[in-house]
């Protein structure tokens, strides 16, 4: 498996995003879980056929055993939801080869069931340098991909030609349920988070500038694309460079 030490990029990415969140003062509660898997044969691996009891309580038939990742993702969504009862609960993960299909190897995928949020995500990437562009949201359509006999659900799609990374987000989106209230937003970033064999770093500056607004540090509030007070500053400094252009 050479190369497998990148698939460790979301939770790197959160790793740094937290220290520096904490450091830079972060108002808000906020939980960093990290949900990691050994790619590694042994007697505990996961087998094709095996049908797995996740967290949230839903059962899965593993008919992909590469698909390893969204399975801890899946039990890390249902332990924010029930034990934390987190409100807004972020995925990030270097989860689908497709991504690098689906957006480019510059910009991360990002999913949501939160207009407002898909936007903000957008805005954050710009604001951040750490691109990121939407998927199609569309459970109703999707799901059924993972229509399994013998199970709640299948780990992998049994169309790989129809929206493979879109549909590995509604898998782990499945395990709080579409009809969650809170806002889930997942974040995909197989492609940016390298380049080669060396990583790029991808996802701090993002989360930092996602979730400015709950930091006390003036610059992260400054490109924090959510909030009132995010939108007047835009606005200002959108007036200030239309001036500076006229001149």
């Amino acid at each position: 498996m050479p190369g497998m030490k990148r698939d460790c990029g979301g939770a790197a990415a959160v790793l740094g995003a937290f220290k520096a969140a904490i450091k830079q003062g972060f108002k808000d509660n906020l939980h960093a879980v990290f949900c990691l898997a050994e790619n590694a044969v042994g007697p505990n691996a996961t087998r094709p056929d095996d049908i797995h009891l996740l967290y949230s309580g839903k059962t899965v038939e593993i008919n992909n055993t590469d698909a390893e990742g969204r399975l801890v993702l899946s039990d890390g969504v249902a332990y924010s939801s029930k034990d934390l009862c987190a409100d807004i609960i972020l995925d990030i993960a270097t989860l689908t080869g497709a991504q690098g299909i689906s957006t480019g190897k510059y910009h991360a995928a990002v999913m949501t069931n939160s207009e407002e949020w898909e936007a903000a995500c957008v805005k954050a990437g710009r604001n951040s340098g750490d691109l990121a562009h939407p998927l199609v949201y569309c459970p109703e359509l999707h799901f059924s991909e993972f229509t399994s006999a013998v199970a709640d659900m299948k780990n992998s799609v049994a169309d790989r030609e129809n929206a493979q990374s879109s549909c590995a987000g509604l898998f782990i989106a499945s395990h709080i349920g579409f009809d969650w209230p809170g806002v889930w937003v997942h974040v995909d970033i197989a492609s940016p988070v390298h380049t080669g064999e060396r990583a790029t770093g991808f996802g701090v500056a993002f989360l930092l500038a996602l979730f400015g607004r709950a930091s006390e540090d003036p610059m992260l509030n400054l490109v924090s694309p959510l909030g009132p007070e995010a939108d007047s500053q835009c606005e200002a400094m959108e007036r200030d460079s239309k001036r500076r252009r006229l001149v």
